[in-house]
């Protein structure tokens, strides 16, 4: 369980350690309960967060900014509610519990203290930073024991719809082999520039619809190193592929060529070379890992119903 919550809890932490635009002039973005959160955190959490701002026009690349900006400051008054909560409930973790916590990390990854030290130093990250923000880790993890009640022993019947309702989690590994055409779009392409891009992609995956060969056009039009070997691109595990790419390649057949996928390289046309496992494991096989993912599934829906509450008793004022 407490591997679960800490799991959990890694995922909720928006500590962003990338720089801050110097040009920007700071101000408040929210007031949650008199704390405050600033534009330069929200920023932050912008550029932590990895999501692409891209658009074909200005009006779309603005409009993608801010359904960016309100996802994350949406996240950051979380974050916050939850510091006020720990504050107001005083829960500590002492010094011993942190020490043995560290420890604990130290012996799972096989390192020395010397070796954590230098390893952070190349994070950009303090000893004492990381230290602390393991403790704020901790009490999080207090937090949600504290608040957050949950039916500990689920049932046979619980575990097996659970199952059912989750099975492509429960699968035999899988690997996949894609190929691509990429057309690539320049940093400075201006909107126009990048219809044009579109264009000619659009024309080369119509020849190829129209019985064109793949590997033919990947060695014509490919602007990646891969084009000399027909697009391949190698096997793949799920996850390790750009998603936007692994989205519509999961969907096709193998042999079949699907739609244009853009990413932050440019246009991509996908092939699905190959692919193998990926077959659904028994319940019995996988049952020790279906109560694992059934208590945090529990856990995740019971705590956003907690950070519900604590919104709705909340005074949170957002001035973006």
């Amino acid at each position: 369980m407490k591997k679960v919550l800490l799991v959990f809890w890694g995922a909720l932490i928006l500590l962003g350690w990338l720089g801050w635009s110097e040009g920007v002039v700071d101000r408040i973005a929210a007031v949650v309960n008199k704390e405050i959160i600033m534009l330069s955190e929200v920023e932050k959490g912008m550029e932590a967060s990895g999501e692409e701002i891209r658009g074909e026009d200005r009006l779309e690349r603005r409009k993608r900014a801010m359904e960016v900006r309100k996802k994350v400051l949406n996240q950051l008054i979380d974050e916050k509610l939850i510091e006020i909560e720990i504050k107001k409930l005083g829960i500590k973790v002492a010094s011993k519990e942190l020490e043995a916590a560290m420890e604990d990390i130290k012996r799972r990854n096989g390192i020395t203290q010397d070796e954590l030290e230098k390893y952070l130093v190349k994070e950009g990250m303090t000893f004492e930073a990381f230290k602390k923000q393991l403790e704020k880790k901790m009490q999080r993890t207090k937090l949600i024991q504290w608040s957050v009640k949950i039916d500990a022993t689920p049932g046979e019947k619980d575990l097996k719809e659970f199952y059912q309702k989750n099975i492509n989690g429960y699968r035999t590994p899988e690997s996949y082999r894609p190929a691509h055409i990429l057309f690539r779009i320049p940093q400075e392409a201006t909107p126009e520039e990048v219809r044009e891009i579109r264009k000619k992609c659009l024309t080369v995956l119509e020849k190829i619809k129209g019985g064109g060969d793949f590997k033919e056009m990947a060695l014509l039009y490919s602007g990646d190193l891969s084009a000399k070997d027909g697009g391949e691109l190698g096997d793949f595990r799920r996850g390790e592929l750009i998603p936007a790419l692994e989205k519509e390649l999961l969907r096709l057949q193998v042999g079949e060529v699907g739609e244009i996928v853009r990413s932050g390289f440019g246009f991509h046309i996908v092939k699905l070379v190959d692919r193998k496992g990926g077959t659904p494991v028994s319940f019995e096989e996988a049952k020790e890992r279906v109560e694992a993912d059934y208590q945090e599934y529990q856990i995740d829906k019971a705590f956003k119903q907690f950070l519900s509450s604590l919104r709705e008793k909340s005074v949170v004022d957002i001035r973006l």
